[in-house]
């Protein structure tokens, strides 16, 4: 299972998820999570830690009414009927029932698929004959929403170059760019500001500790040194483009 997440090595991911993950997991979780990982689209469900986290909040707010859209194999949808009070409902809602099916053998063992109501439909119909009826009804609509993510679809933010190549000029990659010729200004290696060096008071404190000078004089020239702004002593900054190695990281001086 690869990890996007704070961590920052999958080998520490990998610790967690054994040490503190796995042993709290439900039988019947696992069983779906082997399900999920066979499947081509196994990516879309949801990863045991996560669910974790979703288990601690429906028990903090209590939540007894719940809707998820996109159920996929029904981890997610699982792991809520198994948290939320027995007379709890969940309204599940998907596209298709067929990755439903899936996981519904292990929900029907796990004897809580009387807490679902799976509804095969588009999320925006399916949510406007929700409110329709609660309204007449008068009734709380639901206490917790889950929506399943797909975490490998493209974002809307992306700055996609390839969209209008007319409108822009590639001039560096850091790989794949044999075919790329960088223009002569990405040569530029003057100074682009300075580099405080914010350790130079105190360098000339403890040199002027070690002078032979009366103690007074000592004192009147940190003084002197303490009022210094800390600019002074400025050294050259960082250089050029071409001096950097990779866009991704910080700039070689």
């Amino acid at each position: 299972m690869t990890h996007n997440g704070l961590l920052q090595t999958e080998e520490l991911y990998k610790y967690i998820l054994e040490t503190s993950v796995y042993p709290r997991e439900h039988e019947s979780l696992k069983e779906i999570r082997a399900l999920t990982a066979t499947h081509e689209l196994f990516f879309m469900g949801t990863s045991p830690d996560s669910a974790q986290m979703m288990e601690m909040l429906l028990e903090i707010t209590g939540a007894k009414k719940t809707l998820e859209i996109g159920v996929y194999t029904g981890y997610s949808l699982l792991l809520t009927a198994l948290t939320i009070p027995d007379d709890g409902k969940i309204v599940a809602i998907d596209l298709s029932r067929e990755y439903y099916e899936i996981g519904r053998p292990t929900i029907e063992k796990a004897r809580v698929e009387h807490k679902i109501d799976f509804i095969e439909s588009q999320a925006l119909p399916a949510l406007d004959k929700l409110l329709e009826d609660c309204l007449s009804r008068k009734s709380a609509l639901f206490s917790f929403a889950v929506r399943l993510v797909d975490e490998a679809a493209k974002s809307d933010r992306v700055f996609d170059i390839l969209a209008s190549p007319s409108s822009y000029e590639i001039v560096s990659l850091d790989y794949g760019a044999d075919n790329i010729v960088s223009p002569p200004w990405l040569d530029y290696t003057g100074r682009w500001g300075p580099t405080v060096n914010a350790y130079w008071k105190e360098e000339a404190k403890m040199a002027i500790k070690f002078l032979p000078l009366p103690f007074y004089v000592k004192m009147l020239a940190n003084e002197i040194v303490s009022k210094l702004p800390d600019e002074l002593f400025a050294q050259e900054g960082p250089a050029g483009p071409k001096m950097t190695p990779s866009w991704n990281g910080g700039e070689s001086e």
